[in-house]
C-alpha cells in the first residue's frame, strides 16, 4: 500500500451501526468516501443494473444468483448490515383460516420480489421448519423486470413455481386490504424507486401477523438452529479489488469501528441479545458471544445457508461456494 489515498463512493442504508461512514465520523485507513444513503431496494436495483456505487450494501441471494450466472463485478465482505427473523414478518388475512405456517398451502401470498434474500429466508424456514414447500403456494410479485433485482440478473420463475406478476395500477398493500391476497410473506412501503406499496398494513383489522408472539418464534428458531438469518453484506467493485487488496480489510475494520461506535450504549448493545434470547430482560441467561458479529468465522454457517436456500429453491443451476463471493483475505476472520 502507497500513500494514495482512494476516492470511493459509497451507498447504505439507514442503519444505526453504519452511521458513523455516512456521517463521515469514521474514514477507513487510505480511503475517502463519497457517501449516499438510499433505500436498499433502490440501492440494489441501481448497483446490478448500472453499478452506480464503488461500495454498498448488497442483496447476498442476488449476489449468490449472479455469480453463479458469470457475473463477477463484485468482491463481498463479511460485513453484515441488515439481519432479520424474516419468516416472523409474514402476514395474513384474518379471514382465510391461517392460523399455522402449515395453512399457507394453496393461499395466494404477496412477495415484493421473489429472489429477494428476505422472501428467499422465509421459503427456506416454511420448508425445513414446518413442511410448507414454495410449490404449494401461488405467489404473486409485485416488483417488474423493469425495476427489480432479478430484472438485473435474468431471473426466471423455478420450475413448478405459481409466479404471477402484479399488475403496475395496484401492490400488495391494495391487494391485501381487497382480499385479492391471502398474505405476503413481506411487506414494504418505503418511498423508493423500486417498491409500491403505501398503504400502513399495521392500521388494517383484517391484517395480522402469522406468528402472533414474534419473539417466541424468535427464540424457538434461534434455540433450535443458532442462526440469525443475514440478508444484505458489504461489497466493493471487483476492478477496485484486484488493483487494491488491501481496501478489503481496510473497509472490514473501518466498518467494525463504526459497529463498536454505535454499540457502546447499552441499549442499543443489549437488543439483539433480548430478540435471540441469548440473554433474557431479566438478566438471567448468559451471555455467548456477538449475535450479530462481523466476520467469516462467525457467519460462515449462515452464509452456507443462504448458499443451500438459493440453489435448493431453484434460483441458480448449482451451488455457489463461499469462497466465489468473498475476498480472499476475508475468509479466515
Amino acid at each position: 500500500m502507497n500513500n494514495e489515498t482512494l476516492t470511493l463512493s459509497l451507498a447504505l442504508s439507514d442503519n444505526e451501526r453504519t452511521r458513523p461512514l455516512t456521517q463521515g465520523r469514521i474514514q477507513p485507513q487510505g480511503v475517502r468516501l463519497i457517501p449516499t444513503v438510499v433505500h436498499p431496494s433502490e440501492m440494489f436495483w441501481r448497483q446490478l443494473k448500472y453499478g452506480d456505487f464503488d461500495v454498498s450494501e448488497m442483496s447476498l441471494s442476488s449476489m449468490f444468483i449472479a455469480t453463479a450466472r458469470g457475473d463477477r463485478r463484485w468482491v463481498a465482505l463479511p460485513i453484515y448490515t441488515s439481519r432479520m427473523f424474516f419468516h416472523t414478518n409474514i402476514l395474513v388475512r384474518t379471514d382465510r383460516g391461517i392460523l399455522r405456517p402449515e395453512d399457507l398451502r394453496g393461499k395466494r401470498v404477496g412477495v415484493p420480489e421473489y429472489q429477494q434474500t428476505a422472501a428467499l429466508w422465509s421459503r427456506g424456514i416454511l420448508e425445513h421448519e414446518f413442511g410448507v414447500s414454495a410449490r404449494e403456494i401461488e405467489w404473486f410479485m409485485e416488483r417488474g423486470p423493469e425495476k427489480s433485482h432479478g430484472g438485473a440478473t435474468g431471473f426466471k420463475p423455478p420450475q413448478g413455481v405459481r409466479l404471477n406478476q402484479i399488475a403496475p395500477a395496484t401492490n400488495i398493500g391494495e391487494m391485501l386490504v381487497k382480499g385479492e391476497l391471502d398474505a405476503t410473506l413481506l411487506y414494504l412501503n418505503n418511498r423508493n424507486l423500486v417498491d409500491r406499496s403505501t398503504i400502513d398494513i399495521d392500521a388494517v383489522d383484517t391484517v395480522k401477523p402469522l406468528f402472533q408472539d414474534k419473539k417466541a418464534e424468535t427464540r424457538r428458531y434461534f434455540a433450535k438452529t443458532g442462526i440469525y438469518p443475514i440478508n444484505h453484506a458489504v461489497v466493493i467493485k471487483r476492478e477496485l479489488y484486484e488493483r487494491h487488496p488491501w481496501l478489503a480489510l481496510n473497509l472490514f475494520h473501518a466498518f467494525v469501528a463504526a459497529k463498536q461506535d454505535v454499540e457502546r450504549e447499552t441499549a442499543e448493545t443489549m437488543k439483539s441479545y433480548f430478540e435471540t434470547g441469548l440473554i433474557d430482560p431479566a438478566g438471567e441467561k448468559a451471555l455467548q458471544g456477538d449475535p450479530k458479529a462481523y466476520g467469516m468465522k462467525a457467519s460462515r454457517k449462515v452464509i452456507e445457508t443462504i448458499s443451500q436456500y438459493v440453489h435448493e429453491q431453484g434460483l441458480t443451476d448449482r451451488r455457489v461456494g463461499v469462497e466465489e463471493l468473498f475476498a480472499e483475505s476475508t475468509l479466515d476472520i
